[in-house]
């Protein structure tokens, strides 16, 4: 990654002053049920505090509420980096539950469908999962941000409204089964994946495809290009870490 980005305290930062208006890259372990832009506006509260004025920030890609992990902010002149960030390879690891649905198609929304999985084995999993890698259509989830006439899909679902999202071009990289629990029809995977790819959505084809149903139960982005979760800042912590350093003047 070509970028300076700050690292927890188990790395070496890649800069000894803080410089909030060249810019620079902080990665941050969103926590659970927090959105990224409350996460963001948490993360600049903090900045510009230390800074005594306005800091600039922006993040590179979303994070669904329910899901935690890796969230890039940018500040200052960095954020003109965002997009180049946003096009990087993710990882993520995700818990579907097999046999049933929701409307969103993670635990946001009670089940509101069941569906048969005696005829699901770990065998027909991993062929199923084969012929989701590579590029793919997914349609996106219809509570989603994707832009539909100037409103946010997920705002026109919230109020009942029918959402029909076109398909879009994504790559899966790697999928791979990692666990799967038979009583409990409870499938873990690890996904490599390009730009634009929703887990939610493909939980759904999973489950489609197995002849049954599935939605996330769990999900975190453990990698954003370099930046590795294991390597961000706990959101809980950056105050104290940030009170420690020095700005750049």
């Amino acid at each position: 990654m070509s970028h300076d980005v700050l690292m927890n305290a188990n790395c070496q930062p890649s800069m000894s002053k803080l410089n909030f208006k060249e810019g620079i890259v902080i990665g941050i372990d969103k926590p659970y049920r927090m959105s990224s832009f409350g996460a963001l506006a948490h993360i600049r509260f903090l900045c510009s505090k230390k800074q005594g004025s306005r800091v600039k920030m922006g993040h590179a890609g979303t994070l669904d509420p329910l899901a935690t992990g890796v969230l890039v902010l940018c500040t200052g002149k960095k954020t003109k980096s965002i997009e180049e960030l946003q096009a990087h390879t993710k990882e993520y690891t995700a818990t579907l539950q097999l046999g049933a649905t929701t409307a969103s198609y993670d635990m946001e929304h009670e089940v509101n469908a069941t569906y048969p999985t005696e005829h699901i084995t770990e065998e027909r999993i991993r062929e199923v999962l084969s012929t989701f890698q590579g590029d793919i259509d997914q349609v996106p989830p219809s509570f989603s941000a994707c832009n539909v006439n100037g409103k946010r899909a997920y705002q026109l679902s919230r109020k009942g409204k029918e959402v029909k999202l076109e398909p879009k071009k994504i790559r899966i990289d790697e999928l791979e089964l990692t666990a799967f629990d038979p009583q409990l029809m409870l499938l873990s995977i690890r996904v490599v994946c390009g730009k634009g790819t929703y887990i939610r959505a493909l939980a759904r084809d999973i489950g489609r495809a197995l002849g049954s149903g599935a939605y996330l139960t769990a999900l975190r982005r453990t990698r954003v290009g370099d930046v590795k979760v294991e390597d961000c800042y706990d959101f809980d912590t950056f105050e104290a870490w940030l009170n420690e350093q020095e700005l750049e003047k």
